[in-house]
């Protein structure tokens, strides 16, 4: 092909995969701020009944917290006249959410078109599932002796789920194992870049973070909801859920982060609701998603020291428990171990993370994962690391904010690993 018709054929592929994508054609975003309990309360009521009306973040009324909602134009009258009847306090921050979706989805699709796969540049773009495994796939070629990939399964669309084990290439078995998960929920891209990201500080930037494979070894996913995240990038960028279909024809997917069985089933943290966000599954592990991040988990479970579950949006350390107030025996190790990264991140940046049970700090959850690795798998500091927030709605930094995301976060990451690794030696 010469090398106009390769650039006609970019400019052709670039065309369609936007038009294949929902433009999010007069979308409204509108940031509401709950002034004290009743208000979140009815918040959340909200939230539940409304499901057309998206909630993109936390509902929270302390220290003047905001959350935005995304909704479609039909339904925008309706919105305003609810909260004047009930006097909240909300402003319009985005009246077409249409121009910043293409923008960021062309910025995206330009910035792949100057690398060279399966290698990538993590700061450079955000890559598709199949991208993402083709590096994978790549790596045990560069680093023989470091890099080894698995596959564990499949999604519900038979899209194969990839894992990378990375050592320090010394031969030593059954060492102690830190796992690292992403890409739970479809929407959180800044998720998967930084599992990317981690894996070259330890594979590329071997020499400076040799220390932290000294004697454990690292196992991560960078992607767990395949098809979700997959259909982010074609069809519609702030889907959440799997793909799997539900008893609602008209509502497709589960929250993964509440099909897990532990404590499974709990209405105040998750939903019987298939049309819900946070539709926790008809029964624990009913997607095959779940059945495979449960089977890594136990595999893994007699070495397994650090749970990690990377997710968007809100500068969290998110500990068990997520279904009750009470607080797991070794509650102030793994505090100990959060407030490491937290440190880190506010000396290095002055960034600011929260910290604690998920219960207390954000709200309740039943079926995570995080609750699931230290109750079940048994692992002994289990988390859910909500990575800053970036773009116009939280969920969706454009490709100019990942390398301020991904390397302020892994000062954290990489704190908490070395504070793990000292407390529970090998």
């Amino acid at each position: 092909m010469t090398l106009i018709g390769h650039i006609i054929f970019l400019l052709l592929l670039q065309s369609s995969v936007l038009l294949a994508w929902q433009d999010y054609k007069d979308y409204q975003v509108y940031e509401l701020t709950p002034r004290d309990s009743s208000e979140e309360s009815l918040l959340r009521k909200l939230a539940r009944e409304k499901p057309q009306w998206d909630f993109l973040g936390p509902i929270r009324w302390h220290n003047e917290s905001t959350v935005r909602v995304m909704l479609p134009p039909e339904e925008a009258s309706s919105l305003v006249s609810l909260f004047d009847s009930h006097q909240l306090r909300y402003r319009l921050l985005i009246k077409d959410l249409s121009p910043l979706v293409q923008a960021q989805r062309a910025e995206n699709l330009r910035s792949k078109q100057r690398l060279q796969l399966p290698h990538i540049d993590v700061l450079a773009a955000f890559y598709t599932h199949a991208e993402i495994n083709a590096y994978l796939d790549s790596l045990p070629e560069r680093y023989p002796k470091r890099a080894q990939v698995k596959q564990f399964g499949w999604s519900y669309e038979r899209r194969p789920l990839k894992v990378l084990t990375i050592s320090n290439g010394d031969g030593r078995r059954n060492k102690p194992v830190i796992l690292i998960d992403g890409t739970v929920h479809a929407r959180e891209w800044i998720s998967p870049s930084m599992a990317l990201y981690i894996i070259q500080q330890l594979l590329d930037n071997y020499e400076g973070n040799q220390e932290l494979l000294q004697d454990y070894d690292w196992v991560i996913m960078p992607v767990v909801n395949a098809d979700g995240y997959e259909y982010t990038h074609s069809e519609s960028r702030y889907w959440r859920k799997t793909r799997k279909p539900t008893t609602d024809p008209d509502c497709v997917g589960t929250d993964i982060n509440r099909n897990f069985a532990h404590e499974w089933g709990h209405d105040a943290g998750s939903s019987s609701d298939p049309c819900e966000d946070i539709y926790r599954g008809e029964r624990p592990f009913d997607q095959p998603e779940s059945q495979v991040l449960r089977d890594i988990l136990l595999q893994y479970s007699p070495r397994l020291k650090w749970y990690l579950s990377l997710h968007s949006y809100g500068n969290y350390f998110l500990l068990p428990w997520g279904y009750t107030n009470n607080l797991p025996e070794n509650y102030q190790d793994m505090m100990d171990v959060a407030e490491a990264g937290a440190f880190a991140i506010v000396h290095s940046t002055n960034g600011i993370y929260s910290y604690g049970s998920t219960y207390y700090v954000l709200y309740p959850t039943s079926g995570d994962t995080a609750d699931y690795a230290l109750g079940v798998a048994n692992a002994t500091v289990a988390m859910t690391m909500e990575l800053p927030a970036g773009g116009f709605s939280g969920f969706d930094p454009w490709v100019s904010h990942i390398e301020r995301l991904v390397t302020e976060s892994w000062v954290g990451v990489r704190a908490m690993a070395a504070e793990v690794i000292r407390r529970y030696p090998s």
